[in-house]
């Protein structure tokens, strides 16, 4: 059992940067998969970025490379994700999904593997 809670976002201007960070309360931290998703109203739930646990392996949207970095600090249960270069595009909400796994290599890009979510958190990119 693991709750999330995301941080960081709001108003940026376009080409700006913003830091969204995702505090795990639970046991075990480094036994789970770390994903970043996004959804603008009336569109899909979408990855953003994914990382296994240990940190090494990572996955971003081909929207998004480049531009976000995806990290992870298990002696602190934080994930992270560095937003630079901003985009009206990226306006969504943002979520913090985790997903119990065996393999310390995987990363988890569906967003149905995903057992445990966070609210979301409000990132809104001004032209």
């Amino acid at each position: 059992q693991v709750q999330l809670v995301e941080s960081g976002g709001g108003l940026v201007q376009a080409g700006g940067s913003l830091r969204l960070s995702c505090a795990a309360s639970g046991r075990t931290f480094s036994n789970y998969a770390m994903g970043w998703f996004r959804q603008a109203p009336g569109k899909e739930r979408e990855l953003v970025a994914a990382i296994n646990r240990s940190g090494g392996n990572i996955l971003y949207a081909d929207s998004v490379k480049g531009r976000f970095t995806i990290s992870r600090d298990n002696a602190k249960n934080m994930v992270y994700l560095q937003m630079n270069s901003l985009k009206p595009e990226d306006t969504a909400v943002y979520f913090c999904a985790a997903d119990r796994v065996a393999s310390n290599i995987v990363v988890v890009t569906t967003p149905y593997e995903y057992d445990y979510w966070g609210q979301g958190t409000q990132v809104t990119v001004s032209s």
